[in-house]
């Protein structure tokens, strides 16, 4: 059971990760071409622009940000680790 819990975890890790990842080169996209971006960039960026708004300023989130790119390029580094390991049994 705790094989299957584990699996889970790292397949959902792994969706989480694509999805910032993805959010991440929308706006990094939006950044360089500006409104030439294309309609679903451009909203993207909107909608990150309304979340980082409401969250208390852009310098708080670019923080986060950039925080979050160095905590996944060096957890890649090291290579994949589960974030909770399942309890060993005692023998």
């Amino acid at each position: 059971m705790w094989n299957h819990l584990a699996t889970a975890k790292r397949f959902l890790w792994e969706f989480v990760e694509l999805g910032f990842q993805a959010v991440l080169s929308l706006v990094l996209i939006s950044l360089l071409l500006g409104q030439g971006a294309g309609a679903y960039v451009t909203s993207v960026m909107e909608n990150v622009t309304k979340f980082t708004s409401g969250a208390g300023g852009a310098g708080l989130v670019g923080i986060v940000i950039v925080v979050t790119i160095i905590y996944l390029i060096m957890r890649r580094v090291r290579g994949t680790e589960d974030i909770i390991t399942p309890p060993r049994r005692r023998r």
